[in-house]
C-alpha cells in the first residue's frame, strides 16, 4: 500500500482556476445557505408580518401618472410601482428583493404576481417573491443565477462568491398553495382611458 503525501497530490493534479473558485464557493454556501435561500429578509424580528399576494404589472410611477394626466417633476424618476388591474399604484421598496425592478427593465411592464408585505398605514410593497408570466401566460419564479457556484441571487450584481457574471433565471412554478387563486392567467394592468 502506497501512502500519498498531500504535496504529491497537488504536484500530480494541477488545479484549474475554475475548480479552485468552485471549491471556495462551496464553503460560504454551506455556512450561509439558510440566509441565501430564505424567503424573508434576514434579521426581521418583532410581530410576525402577514405575506400577501399582489398582481399586476411593475411600471415607472412617472409613466403611470402621465397616463392619468398627472405631471410630476423629475424627483420621481426611477421610482417603480405595481399597477394592479383596478388601477391602484403600490410603490415598491428598493430593498434586497425589490431592487431587481429598479435595475432590470426585463422585469417591468410584464404581468407579475408578487408575494410581499404591505403595512396597513403605508402604500409600499416589500417584495419577497417574484413570479413573472411569459407570453404564453406561464407563471415563472424569478431570480438571478450563477452557473459556476449554483447559487441564487436577487438583484443584478456580480456573483457574491466567484465574482463572475450572473443571469436572469425563470423557472416555471406554481404559487405556494396558500396563495393560489381560481384564475390561471395573470391579471392585466388597466389600459389608460382614451382622450
Amino acid at each position: 500500500m502506497r501512502l500519498i503525501q498531500p504535496e504529491s497530490i497537488l504536484e500530480e493534479r494541477p488545479v484549474s482556476r475554475r475548480s479552485w473558485l468552485a471549491s471556495w464557493c462551496l464553503i460560504p454556501v454551506g455556512c450561509f445557505a439558510p440566509l441565501l435561500f430564505a424567503e424573508e429578509p434576514p434579521g426581521e424580528s418583532g410581530p410576525q408580518k402577514e405575506k400577501q399576494l399582489f398582481s399586476g404589472k411593475v411600471v415607472f410611477v412617472q409613466d403611470a401618472l402621465a397616463r392619468r394626466g398627472i405631471k410630476a417633476s423629475s424627483e420621481i424618476d426611477g421610482q417603480v410601482a405595481l399597477e394592479t388591474a383596478s388601477g391602484e399604484l403600490l410603490p415598491i421598496v428598493p430593498d434586497w428583493r425589490g431592487r431587481a425592478f429598479f435595475q432590470d427593465e426585463r422585469l417591468r411592464g410584464r404581468p407579475v404576481d408578487l408575494i410581499a408585505f404591505k403595512e396597513p398605514e403605508l402604500p409600499y410593497l416589500q417584495v419577497l417573491t417574484i413570479y413573472a408570466f411569459d407570453e404564453r401566460g406561464t407563471r415563472q419564479y424569478v431570480d438571478y443565477w450563477c452557473e459556476i457556484c449554483a447559487i441564487p441571487m436577487y438583484e443584478i450584481q456580480q456573483c457574491q462568491c466567484c465574482q463572475g457574471e450572473i443571469e436572469l433565471r425563470f423557472q416555471p412554478r406554481e404559487l405556494p398553495e396558500q396563495y393560489r387563486l381560481s384564475r390561471t392567467a395573470p391579471l392585466q394592468a388597466p389600459q389608460p382611458p382614451s382622450p
